[in-house]
């Protein structure tokens, strides 16, 4: 039996001198440099689990869509004819429309009608003066009646402006109110500012609404807005849709596509793209072992593609299966 044990121990020992002299598995990492820009494998075998396929333009046939709602209607006015009646889905431009008219108002009234009537007086008293019939007082009066409606005329315009710059940033142009006949009918959609070049002023579109999902209503580009959302990075565009039966409401909320069936596009699958911190990204793929992390520009999808502005060129060949491991690589998780 002691030698049994004995047996056992010394093979015991060495299994375990075995294990310890037996070489530990080595693993090799990739280069990754230039703030994780640039990977590099050691070896093809590693790489080629990172499928890249070549990227050529072609010519891309898609609709660029973005949520809209009907934000105004013009309808006639049942007191005076001369002037319609705007209808806002927003109680706030209402009365600011509905001051700016009567700025306008106040100010065709001053500068047409009180003003020149001031300025008789003033002449008036002026030659009544040199002849003896008036004193220097009412000559005073009268300037400073005068003084006192070209003040009001410029406060009336300063608060004009005012209501101007609110319809703006509204996405209204107050001229076109104005102009605008009966049974038009304004919508607003917010667009990606990266999408604008695709896009101006002129262009048809075709809006669909919820109230009508089996209806599509056509529209023209009015205006693209002057300014981009701090926070969104969102553009207003304004769609001018005819409603000959008054079939849209103001506030009523669908969808407006816009063709983008012209020219050739870089575009990528979706499963290519990485979005990190807000900014989209590709992996280019350089030679056997090298891959490069690019910044991309991108726009709309088009049969499963992401289209690509810039950051890629023609026959970069991106990866297109293991991004997500090569992100992990790049940034660091």
């Amino acid at each position: 039996m002691q030698k049994l044990t004995f047996l056992l121990t010394v093979l015991i020992v060495i299994a375990c001198n075995k294990k310890e002299n037996q070489n530990p598995i080595q693993v090799i990492k990739p280069k990754v440099t230039d703030n994780g820009r640039l990977i590099q494998f050691s070896d093809k075998k590693t790489a080629d689990f990172f499928t890249a396929q070549s990227i050529a333009s072609s010519q891309l046939y898609a609709n660029l869509t973005a949520p809209a709602r009907v934000v105004a209607t013009v309808v006639p006015s049942e007191e005076n004819s001369n002037q319609n009646l705007v209808l806002f889905d927003n109680p706030e431009l209402t009365s600011t429309y509905t001051q700016l008219l009567q700025h306008l108002a106040n100010i065709n009234q001053i500068q047409n009608v009180t003003i020149k009537q001031r300025k008789i007086e003033l002449d008036r008293a002026k030659d009544l003066q040199q002849h003896g019939a008036a004193s220097g007082r009412e000559v005073l009066e009268a300037q400073t009646a005068l003084a006192l409606e070209e003040t009001n005329l410029i406060n009336e315009k300063a608060a004009n402006l005012e209501h101007e710059a609110k319809l703006k940033l509204g996405g209204f142009d107050p001229n076109e109110l104005r102009r605008a006949q009966a049974k038009t009918v304004w919508s607003l959609c917010d667009l990606p500012e990266n999408q604008l070049s695709k896009i101006s002023v002129g262009n048809l579109c075709q809006l669909n609404f919820n109230s009508f999902p089996n209806e599509n209503f056509n529209g023209r580009i009015q205006s693209i807005g002057d300014v981009v959302d701090f926070v969104t990075r969102m553009v207003k565009v304004r769609i001018v849709v005819t409603n000959p039966n008054g079939k849209l409401k103001a506030g009523m909320f669908g969808t407006a596509k816009f063709g983008l069936d012209q020219g050739k596009f870089l575009a990528v699958p979706k499963d290519a793209l990485i979005t990190v911190m807000g900014k989209d990204y590709v992996f280019v793929r350089n030679g056997e072992l090298n891959f490069e992390r690019r910044l991309v520009s991108t726009g709309q999808q088009a049969s499963g593609n992401v289209i690509i502005f810039n950051g890629i060129t023609d026959q970069d060949k991106v990866v297109v299966k293991g991004a997500m491991q090569l992100k992990g690589l790049s940034f660091g998780y």
